[in-house]
């Protein structure tokens, strides 16, 4: 990677040579790595057994879970908020879980969309919630810093599984806590 990054910076015409560029191939290659360890986690690591019975019947809101991750398109950055729900149906996950999972495929080349439906798909198959309910709200530097630029955008996107998606009054209390 670090050569390719390297080729990238030669690409547009700048000197690899000059002070301040002489370790970015290397720096650039270190950070995507970073910037994509998604790529490198799996569930069961992520969730490390922290899922525990529960009587709770009432709805779990862990809002406002902040996300960077990658578009899939441009390879630059999209940052915004997750907030995730769901309705506990005889188990709980560990609260600092919702936002690992959120992390791990936000750390990944993304499309917001697919974002949101894939934490979650994983939130209801790992809990086995009677519903659960992804909103997504982020600004897009593919929109903002080339393209159309527009710097006040905020692309909002939602996955309702269960009774989200089968119940409106669940639905609408979920949207007057957020």
């Amino acid at each position: 990677m670090k050569e390719a990054f390297a080729n990238i910076i030669k690409s547009i015409g700048e000197d690899l040579s000059r002070p301040g560029l002489a370790d970015t191939p290397l720096r650039a290659a270190k950070a995507f790595e970073y910037l994509t360890r998604g790529y490198h986690q799996n569930l069961d690591d992520v969730i490390n057994g922290a899922l525990f019975p529960s009587d709770a019947s009432e709805m779990v809101i862990v809002k406002d879970i902040e996300l960077y991750s990658l578009c899939e398109h441009h390879l630059l950055p999209f940052v915004g908020k997750c907030h995730v729900a769901y309705i506990p149906n005889g188990q709980v996950l560990g609260l600092s879980k919702v936002a690992r999972i959120v992390d791990m495929y936000a750390r990944r080349l993304q499309i917001q969309e697919n974002l949101a439906t894939q934490i979650a798909n994983t939130i209801e198959d790992v809990t086995g919630a009677y519903g659960v309910a992804v909103i997504i709200e982020a600004q897009h530097m593919c929109m903002m810093m080339r393209g159309v630029e527009k710097q006040n955008s905020i692309m909002k996107t939602s996955a309702m599984l269960g009774t989200f998606r089968t119940n409106q009054s669940t639905r609408t209390e979920l949207l007057a806590l957020i």
